[in-house]
Order: C-alpha cells, then sequence, then structure tokens
C-alpha cells in the first residue's frame, strides 16, 4: 500500500498508525507541522494552490489510497481544494483503488433532536456545512468518472487522547453548558482510523456515518470525566446567557442523532468505543487521555 494522506492531521495520523502502509505521503500547510510528522510520512506544503499542486504530482506515483482530512473552501463557489488542481494528476494514478473523504455529521443540519441516517435530508445552515456538502459531492462524482472507490466517513464530535474532557478539566477550561433537549454524538479517534481501515479493504463507495451509538448531553459528558477523575464539575452554565464565540454558539443550534447502522452492517465495523462512559472509562482506566 502507497498511502496519500492530504491533510495528514490529527484523524488521517490515526488512521495511517493503524494501517502502516509501506509507503506514505502527507500534506499540511504548516512547516513546523511538516517536521513533526517527518519520521510517518514524506511530508509536503499544501494549501490548495496550483503551485503546491505542482509541486506535488511526482510523489502521488504509485498511490494506491487516499485519505482526504482537508477543510472545503467556503463561499461563493466554494469545494474541495485537493480536486480543482489534482483530480487529472489523481485520475491518471492506474494504481489508486480507494480513497476516504473524512467530512461531518454537520452536513445534516438541525433535525431537532430526530434520528438521521444517511438517507436523511442534509440541511446544511452554516458555510462550513455547505461547503462540505459540495466536497462531498464532487469526490463522490469523481469516484464514478474514475472507477475509484470513494467512501464519504461522515465523523462526529472527535475525541480522543489529547482533545478530550480530561484535558479540559486539568488545564481548567471544562464547561458544562446546558441547553435543554441538545444533545451530541461523538467518535473516538481510533474508531475512525478503524473505519479507513475497514473502508479500504472492502473498496467501500457512498457514504456512512462514523459515530457512537448514544448521543447525549454535553454537560453529562463532562460530569462523568471529573467523577473519574474525582474532581468537583464544573457549574452547568445556561447556554442562553453563557458568552460563547459564533462558532461554539452555531454548533448548539444543530440537533440530531446519528445512526451508525450502516457503518456496522456494510463495511463490518465494530466500534472499540461505543458511548462515552466506556470510552472515557477506559481511556483512565488505560492512561493514554493525555
Amino acid at each position: 500500500m502507497k498511502l496519500t494522506a492530504f491533510g495528514l492531521g490529527y484523524s488521517a495520523t490515526a488512521a495511517l498508525r493503524r494501517l502502516a502502509p509501506a509507503e506514505a505521503v502527507g500534506t499540511t500547510r504548516s512547516a513546523a507541522k511538516a517536521n513533526a510528522l517527518a519520521s510517518l510520512a514524506d511530508m509536503h506544503l499544501f494549501d490548495g494552490s496550483r503551485e503546491a499542486a505542482e509541486a506535488l504530482i511526482p510523489v502521488l506515483s504509485g498511490t494506491t489510497h487516499i485519505v482526504v482530512s482537508i477543510a472545503p473552501m467556503e463561499g461563493q463557489g466554494g469545494g474541495d481544494r485537493v480536486l480543482p488542481v489534482l483530480a487529472e494528476a489523481l485520475a491518471r494514478q492506474k494504481s489508486l483503488v480507494s480513497i476516504a473523504y473524512l467530512s461531518t455529521v454537520g452536513v445534516y443540519g438541525d433535525h431537532d433532536g430526530a434520528w438521521v441516517d444517511e438517507s436523511s435530508e442534509c440541511r446544511p445552515r452554516s458555510a462550513r456545512s455547505l461547503a462540505r456538502v459540495r466536497a462531498e459531492n464532487e469526490w463522490l462524482a469523481f469516484g464514478a468518472s474514475t472507477g475509484v472507490a470513494v467512501a464519504v466517513l461522515r465523523l462526529s464530535g472527535i475525541y480522543g487522547p489529547g482533545r478530550n474532557a480530561f484535558i479540559n478539566l486539568a488545564e481548567g477550561s471544562a464547561r458544562r453548558l446546558v441547553k435543554p433537549g441538545q444533545v451530541f454524538n461523538r467518535i473516538h479517534v481510533e474508531d475512525i482510523a478503524s473505519a479507513v481501515e475497514k473502508a479500504f479493504a472492502s473498496k467501500a463507495n457512498g457514504v456512512f456515518n462514523i459515530t457512537d451509538d448514544e448521543p447525549a448531553p454535553p454537560q453529562d459528558v463532562v460530569a462523568y470525566a471529573a467523577e473519574l477523575m474525582g474532581i468537583k464539575a464544573p457549574p452547568e452554565q445556561d447556554f442562553e446567557t453563557a458568552e460563547l464565540s459564533p462558532m461554539a454558539r452555531s454548533f448548539y443550534g444543530e440537533n440530531k442523532r446519528v445512526a451508525n447502522g450502516l457503518s456496522k452492517s456494510v463495511l463490518g465495523l465494530v466500534y472499540d468505543y461505543p458511548n462515552y462512559r466506556s470510552a472515557f472509562a477506559r481511556m483512565w482506566l488505560e492512561d493514554n487521555w493525555r
């Protein structure tokens, strides 16, 4: 396997570590991050420009699998950052067999707390979610036109080592915001890595929700993490009166429960972290949350 990861960040790095390909190429926009990840992959700078794309084309030769984890372009005419400058070069890679595009359940928008699955209507409100829908469609169209398998993996709120409520509590930044009826799904980064592995193994096509089994109020997660740490949970705060950034407040404007049945029945994914309680208890027991 030769894996190319466009956007070798938190989730894509976990996938790369699990897959352990014979050869790996990664991209980032930061020279510092490129240096930090040099032991994992042949790192290159890529910002979506044609100049950066031209420099990248020679190292794409022989790529068999691709993970795309780059935020799309927002605004009028926005969409994916990779395909506008590299679609032709990727289409020429006859070795390419499978692509995993890491998207978000944010594309569903608000469903007033109802359950959604892959057949549900997408009701994106924010510019970032509208751009995600466009990028998803662009990658699916690329797969249809080239015969390459493309799995769009819609991820819920990502957590894992170094990114979780334990960290926030230890740093004193944890908050227990309460908005009646509000729930979120979550996904541990190792389950994302497993989903990518399953998608590649089965050459999966189409859209799959990659999310835990139990949507839950966010304040409950913080309280449970505090209980495991043996510390007092921060007080509850009313969402309506809390000081929040526009982006943070926008997340609470969308309420849904995301079903993951297709990922189990089609991809054969068995979630190692099926709900926040088992996940946080395991991270605390194994002391790998930092």
